[in-house]
């Protein structure tokens, strides 16, 4: 990770992002530093066609950690995509505006904010949910973006991860923030040596929560009466936890079981996800 990380400043990995987006999609990205902001550190940028120019979103990329910011990585929309308009209605009504938020430690410039391999494959991760939002080409919003079936809501973002870890994209991309010079063969061949390290470890953690996630759905009778911590107790033990392994989330953060009903029941989905790319 030490090795890996001067070549994964938050301009680099940026660059990627939006170098692959455009390749795959034909997209274009223009910064717009004219148009305030909510906070500074947000960067609000034109999403436009490359072959006829059209306007195809906004898209607002807030990346770093403050005070009171939600924590954790996340899309979101402040307008969703729709044909829906009243004829009296602005054309520019129907373009999404699309965010992606990240909590990353600033440096004192893009440059020199450093990425892990992990927060980079973050960035692209939720680069493919921005791309569900702002390709979205529905009539009605409540069909729009993300508004899918959630078995599918995580294809887009996790076929997005992949790009980042492709030779090609880390050789033209990644760069040593203090010399420019191409991240070396030799370390991108031991990251793709360690791909599979601890790789039994890591599918227990996510398997138990989303394994708990359905049970606190399906077993619990009486919420007013639950004791969270003995009811996870009993499962871990019914489900044959391995001593030395712990849960990614303990229920009493797992956000995404509580902080809104879109993953309740429904954490599988990330690695039924990973089925449906393999």
């Amino acid at each position: 990770e030490s090795e890996l990380k001067p070549y994964f400043s938050l301009a680099c990995v940026r660059n990627a992002l939006f170098g692959v987006s455009g390749k795959l999609f034909g997209l274009d990205y223009v910064l717009r530093s004219d148009i305030p902001t909510y906070h500074p550190d947000v960067e609000l940028y034109e999403v436009r066609r490359k072959d006829s120019n059209d306007l195809v979103a906004l898209f607002v990329h807030d990346n770093f950690l403050r005070p009171f910011k939600q924590s954790g990585a996340w899309m979101s929309e402040y307008r969703s995509q729709t044909k829906n308009l009243n004829p009296t209605d602005s054309a520019i009504q129907q373009i999404p505006v699309v965010s992606n938020n990240n909590n990353f430690a600033k440096g004192s410039s893009s440059a020199n904010t450093l990425l892990s391999y992990d927060d980079a494959r973050t960035m692209f991760h939720e680069m493919g949910h921005a791309h569900h939002g702002m390709l979205s080409d529905a009539t009605y919003s409540r069909l729009a973006s993300t508004n899918v079936l959630t078995d599918f809501v995580e294809l887009p973002s996790q076929l997005m991860e992949h790009w980042f870890a492709q030779p090609e994209i880390l050789q033209q991309y990644a760069r040593h923030y203090e010399t420019g010079e191409p991240i070396p063969t030799e370390l991108i061949q031991k990251l793709k040596d360690a791909e599979s390290f601890q790789q039994g470890f890591a599918t227990i953690e996510y398997t138990i929560c989303a394994l708990m996630d359905m049970a606190l759905h399906h077993e619990v009778d009486d919420y007013d009466t639950l004791d969270l911590l003995e009811f996870e107790k009993k499962q871990l033990e019914r489900l044959g936890m391995p001593q030395g392994i712990v849960m990614r989330h303990r229920p009493p953060h797992f956000l995404h079981l509580f902080a809104s009903e879109m993953y309740a029941a429904g954490y599988y989905v990330y690695l039924w996800a990973e089925v449906l790319d393999a």
